[in-house]
């Protein structure tokens, strides 16, 4: 048992490092005014998903899951 803690706290602490990677590649969403006048509707803003930055938003997510799945499991009783 204390072999798959250490185990899932190495994974843990990769995923935090990571995350805090990603997000900070990420860029601002910095539409402001922008979007009154429709300039949010840009081809850039359409097709997002396939960019890189969609990418990373997508990863970001996986990532996020990953850590509170993480934190919920080392947080039980089963490793005390």
């Amino acid at each position: 048992m204390e072999i798959l803690k250490m185990v899932l706290m190495i994974i843990f602490a990769i995923d935090c490092i990571a995350l805090t990677i990603i997000v900070l590649m990420q860029e601002g969403k910095q539409a402001g005014l922008g979007t009154i006048g429709g300039m949010a509707d840009t081809y850039w803003g359409q097709n997002k998903g396939r960019s890189m930055e969609g990418a990373l938003v997508k990863i970001t997510r996986v990532l996020a899951v990953l850590f509170i799945v993480l934190a919920a499991v080392l947080n039980m009783k089963i490793f005390a």
